[in-house]
């Protein structure tokens, strides 16, 4: 889920958080308006929190496939081989084929050394000779 899609996920959950937080009448009738009020708004701000969580993510994610993608077309005999990376809460996985078992070790140990990535899923297929 990209982004605009996340944030527009969770500012939905958000304003429904909201309106159920103004629906729920029967439970705090003896409630005051400014006590619905101050429960609504820290809804509000937690599910703020959350989405602001959830895009920070996903941008940390983008950043180290491009770090990673960097450093693999950096490293001499992996640059010209098709490698794809993705990464989900700072699991890089890589896929594709590459030419030799030490080109394979050699690109998970390149994921594996940049920083924040924690761990790294390795679905690359060496080629038959």
């Amino acid at each position: 889920m990209g982004v605009r899609q996340s944030l527009l996920c969770a500012t939905t959950v958000a304003a429904l958080a909201t309106i159920a937080a103004g629906c729920n009448q029967e439970k705090h009738q003896a409630q005051t308006a400014g006590q619905k009020i101050d429960r609504a708004a820290s809804q509000v701000a937690a599910n703020t929190k959350d989405i602001a969580a959830t895009a920070a993510n996903a941008v940390d994610d983008a950043a180290l496939t491009a770090k990673v993608k960097a450093a693999l077309f950096a490293e001499p005999g992996l640059k010209t081989l098709q490698i794809d990376v993705a990464t989900r809460d700072a699991v890089v996985t890589l896929a594709g084929s590459v030419d030799s078992d030490v080109l394979r070790k050699r690109a998970v140990q390149i994921a594996g050394a940049m920083g924040g990535v924690r761990q790294v899923v390795d679905k690359l297929v060496v080629k038959a000779s």
